[in-house]
């Protein structure tokens, strides 16, 4: 059987159409260029004969002259033949932007690792506790935050104000190295100034070459009036600063919502326990109560149990969205004396005798056994 005839059809290799325009190719060569390359690979000669595979179709069928040439003959050629990675070497130069690509992806180098140079600063995150009554009313706060801020010596550089930079000798600049195995050529970040391409050669006193120092900033943050337990609030561009010019990072304030003495917080509503006198309980009347902001009376009305629920409508905590108030549920209980005067005592004792309550009379159950 002849060498040709081995050979798997370039099209079916990559997964596309013969028609397939040119953008398309390339990107089902680049996917399975990720999936197959050795050095995600390592040792499965299964995969490297498909990056072989892969790599000698998309050098083809990248070339509109070859292409038109595998279209019409196949792998024949006019009995020429396409010899393989005959002529690699100079196929790589024509879709070097594909493995430059996959250099980035594989070791951040290349083009991309230039590109990346300026790097984004961290996020950071504050934990704020606040009291309901913040919440009810909402707070701008004023936040002491430590962070990494660009130093002001050396702008970000790193070296020594007066003082130069000189080019990477090892990658001359590039901000990476090739290293050739065979007919492969791997891109890799350049050790000895880590892709930048250049090496200072005296570092900044203030920041000892980081290009970054400690810093405490000062921040307002606005807390909206009915925020959650749990929320976290956003402050763009507050956050560490980048280095190399990079965009410095975000601050998140997270915010947590300190237990009321007095009142349970269910979503705007608010909830509380109070005890009413036994007199106003039976007779009916005012009592004060007390809200998260003030003061109010609360009508009771004659014959209350204890454990009845009041809404006093309003009295809750706003929405964050700015609109409307929760109400403030209470909650009541009978308070019992438990020291008497000897006047409380008769008065209480006569109430006994006119509602046939005195002690030792016969209960419910007591009358119920007398029948049976």
């Amino acid at each position: 059987m002849s060498m040709a005839a081995q050979k798997r059809d370039y099209y079916e290799v990559l997964g596309v159409v013969k028609n397939s325009p040119a953008d398309e190719i390339k990107k089902a060569y680049r996917k399975l260029a990720l999936k197959h390359h050795p050095d995600r690979n390592p040792g499965d000669k299964h995969a490297e004969e498909k990056f072989k595979e892969a790599a000698e179709a998309y050098a083809v069928l990248s070339d509109s002259t070859k292409r038109s040439q595998y279209d019409q003959f196949g792998h024949s050629l006019g009995g020429h033949g396409f010899s393989g990675f005959e002529g690699f070497e100079t196929a790589f130069s024509d879709f070097g932007d594909i493995f430059g690509d996959l250099f980035g992806d594989f070791f951040g180098g290349g083009t991309a690792s230039r590109r990346e140079r300026a790097r984004r600063g961290s996020d950071l995150q504050y934990s704020l506790e606040i009291t309901l009554e913040e919440v009810a009313l909402g707070k701008e706060i004023t936040l002491n935050i430590p962070r990494q801020e660009t130093c002001d010596a050396c702008q970000g550089s790193g070296a020594e104000p007066g003082s130069k930079k000189a080019t990477c000798a090892e990658c001359r600049g590039s901000g990476s190295i090739r290293i050739s195995q065979g007919f492969f050529m791997f891109q890799r970040t350049c050790p000895a100034c880590q892709g930048d391409g250049e090496r200072i050669e005296k570092l900044c006193r203030a920041c000892h070459g980081a290009g970054r120092v400690e810093k405490k900033k000062k921040i307002s943050v606005k807390l909206p009036a009915g925020i959650e337990s749990g929320a976290r609030l956003k402050v763009s561009g507050e956050g560490e600063s980048g280095r190399k010019g990079g965009h410095a990072g975000n601050l998140y304030v997270l915010v947590a919502v300190k237990d009321h003495p007095l009142f349970e917080r269910n979503g705007q509503d608010l909830h509380c326990e109070v005890e009413i006198p036994y007199t106003v309980a039976c007779l009916g009347g005012e009592v004060e109560i007390a809200t998260l902001l003030d003061k109010m009376k609360l009508k009771i009305s004659a014959g209350t149990q204890s454990g009845k629920i009041f809404r006093m409508q309003g009295k809750g905590l706003p929405s964050i969205h700015g609109y409307g108030h929760g109400d403030q549920l209470v909650r009541v209980k009978i308070q019992v004396p438990t020291r008497l005067s000897d006047k409380e005592k008769k008065l209480l004792e006569e109430l006994a005798k006119l509602r046939q309550e005195e002690a030792g009379q016969k209960t419910f159950f007591d009358k119920v056994k007398e029948k049976f």
